[in-house]
């Protein structure tokens, strides 16, 4: 068939993404049938039908329209006109193109530890590449140096001499750093000061948007239109009935490959899934499709204060977007990341599931956006009208001066029914946090309390104490803490449960009169320490949040000023 008539089919499936009408499924299964046997002429195109098909395997209406998008999506890479286009189509993300990306020092370690083969070092792109050579007597046996020291070659010359002939350049250079014997922090460090941009090239199981999905999801078909309407964030919080089921580790880890293989077609390194925790995961079930497996850090890998959590988003099993949680003080900071495929898809509905999954985990009754997500700094949150989104959605700036700025484009909106707000006016309105309550409004929650004071209210009792010698002053503030608190002994505690002791020890001894709390509550303020180093971070967040006076004490940090 010629390829105007292809397009013609691509066309008419495109036209039916969010119709669900009686009939429609049909429709759609024949046009994906021919589409198959087709081939598309631009990369456009191919792009397009990569996208519908990304969707429908999404959001099926029945078993048909599902088998046949599996079917097209699972041998995508084969097809001759993506052949054809692969070189256009390189960073899309979709199966059978290459990558090409500087990706962070944790998911350089990932990728080349699962396809250490499909790994080259892009040497055009490499601006910092002299930098490398600074490190190499580092990197490599102390008994190479006479040659390091001697020769002149350059910094490609070096790595293919030193690579030997097996494996690539990427995936030698990327194990060099795995032996450095650093502390971890210090290893990211020098990796990401290179900015190594990387190549993957495609392979059988290589990450690509195309097939993603979770088999244990169930599947539910979709026989209504799409729920497109802006819910009552505080009744759908309130009516919403969220299942939890624990994972084991195994499942656990499994969830984890799958939630930093979404990353990875898409540009994106989120630390919380590359730090996830196999024994944190937590799979939430709305029953009709939607599902959140929720994944915490690490012990050694989590936040001083705050407990931050990731959930992807799947629908159908199929990956559709992902959340950054952070939980304190009965409040939480959310970042809510819809993937471009299925924008303009029951965003608003499933962002009240998000809350509500928030508020059952973590017990928060506060939510807080920050400006990045609103859109300040952010042209893809301007151009998605982000900061527009969450205020009819209910949240409400605090900041005074922005509070003008919206009663100023209110009032240009009903003298002009076609006012659009400029880039640079939605650039101010998300200068500053904005907020939706759900309980008591109160100034100590997370977008309004000043996590740095208290931070700095530590630095200055272990500068008084100790000056420059931080490792004997953390010690003994860990002894310390331990006899004031009424833990018998460190040995008691296991290797999470040490790593949070031994930071938050200076933080306790600098709480204000805590020598004088009654015995109850410097107990309850070990069990606190403890359980931040614990199995589930979400356990910590509980049990701070419930102690009143460790949190009004860890307030009054945040809110008194540090002098220099």
């Amino acid at each position: 068939m010629s390829a105007s008539s292809a397009s013609i089919d691509l066309r008419t499936l495109l036209a039916l993404k969010f119709d669900f009408n009686d009939g429609t499924a049909t429709r759609k299964a024949d046009l994906l049938e021919r589409l198959e046997r087709r081939r598309l002429e631009t990369a456009k195109e191919v792009a397009a039908l990569h996208e519908m098909l990304c969707f429908l395997r999404a959001y099926p209406q029945n078993d048909r329209v599902l088998s046949i998008a599996e079917r097209l999506a699972g041998s995508f890479a084969a097809r001759p006109d993506l052949r054809r286009h692969r070189k256009a189509l390189a960073d899309s993300g979709i199966a059978g193109t290459d990558l090409n990306f500087p990706f962070f020092w944790l998911t350089a370690r990932w990728l080349v530890e699962r396809w250490p083969d499909r790994l080259a070092i892009d040497w055009p792109a490499w601006e910092r590449k002299d930098r490398v050579q600074r490190l190499l007597e580092v990197l490599m046996p102390y008994c190479e140096t006479p040659g390091l020291d001697t020769f002149a070659f350059s910094s490609r010359e070096w790595i293919d001499r030193l690579k030997g002939a097996a494996g690539t350049d990427a995936a030698f250079l990327i194990r060099r750093f795995s032996a450095l014997p650093v502390e971890q922090p210090l290893r990211e460090l020098l990796y990401e000061d290179l900015d190594v941009p990387v190549t993957l090239k495609p392979g059988p199981t290589t990450p690509a948007r195309t097939a993603e999905r979770w088999p244990g999801s169930p599947i539910v078909f979709r026989t209504t239109p799409l729920e497109r309407s802006r819910p009552d964030l505080r009744k759908a919080i309130a009516a919403a009935r969220p299942r939890v089921r624990p994972v084991d580790r195994r499942e656990g880890r499994k969830l984890i490959d799958l939630a930093n293989g979404c990353m990875v077609p898409r540009h994106r390194d989120l630390l919380v899934f590359l730090n996830a925790d196999d024994g944190d995961v937590r799979m939430i079930d709305f029953g009709d499709g939607l599902q959140f497996a929720c994944m915490g850090a690490v012990p050694e890998r989590r936040l001083m204060l705050e407990a931050v959590y990731g959930f992807l988003t799947l629908n159908n099993g199929v990956p559709i977007g992902y959340v950054l949680c952070s939980a304190f003080f009965n409040s939480a900071e959310v970042a809510y990341n819809v993937f471009e495929t299925f924008r303009g898809a029951e965003a608003a509905r499933n962002y009240a599931r998000v809350l509500a999954t928030v508020k059952h985990l973590f017990g928060a009754d506060s939510f807080a956006v920050d400006p990045y997500q609103l859109g300040h700094d952010n042209a893809e949150g301007q151009a998605s009208g982000a900061w527009w989104f969450y205020y009819k959605l209910g949240f409400r700036p605090r900041d005074p001066a922005i509070k003008r700025l919206v009663r100023q484009e209110l009032a240009a909106m009903r003298r002009d029914p076609e006012h659009r707000t400029s880039r640079p006016r939605l650039n101010d309105l998300a200068a500053d946090y904005m907020f939706l309550e759900i309980g008591r409004p109160r100034r100590a929650v997370l977008g309004e309390i000043s996590l740095g004071n208290i931070g700095l209210h530590v630095t200055r009792y272990l500068a008084d104490r100790f000056g420059a010698d931080r490792e004997m002053g953390i010690e003994t503030c860990a002894d310390e803490a331990a006899r004031l608190l009424g833990l018998r002994s460190l040995r008691s505690l296991n290797p999470g449960e040490r790593v949070a002791w031994t930071r938050w020890a200076p933080l306790v001894m600098a709480l204000p009169g805590v020598g004088r709390w009654p015995a109850a509550d410097r107990h309850a303020l070990r069990d606190v320490v403890r359980a931040k180093g614990g199995q589930r971070e979400s356990d910590f967040v509980r049990r701070f949040d419930r102690h009143r006076r460790l949190r009004q004490a860890v307030a009054a940090l945040a809110n008194e000023e540090v002098e220099g």
